[in-house]
């Protein structure tokens, strides 16, 4: 699963308004929801805004496969 859709999820599963979260992570709601549909880039900055605003450490939402390292 890609960050976006573990953001998407992560959203969802705790009720979270995407308007709201846009408004706390200062990102166009547009933009927001551009970003989290998967029809633009999330970026480092934008993943950081979210946690930052959300107070969840990035870690829960990547993804780390023993494998390929």
């Amino acid at each position: 699963m890609l960050v976006y859709e573990r953001v998407r999820c992560y959203l969802e599963e705790n009720g979270i308004n995407l308007s709201q979260a846009a408004q706390k992570c200062g990102i166009p709601a547009a933009t927001f929801t551009a970003i989290i549909s998967g029809r633009q880039k999330m970026y480092a900055e934008d993943l950081r805004a979210l946690c930052y605003a959300l107070e969840i450490p990035p870690e829960e939402f990547m993804e780390y496969n023993a494998e390929s390292a």
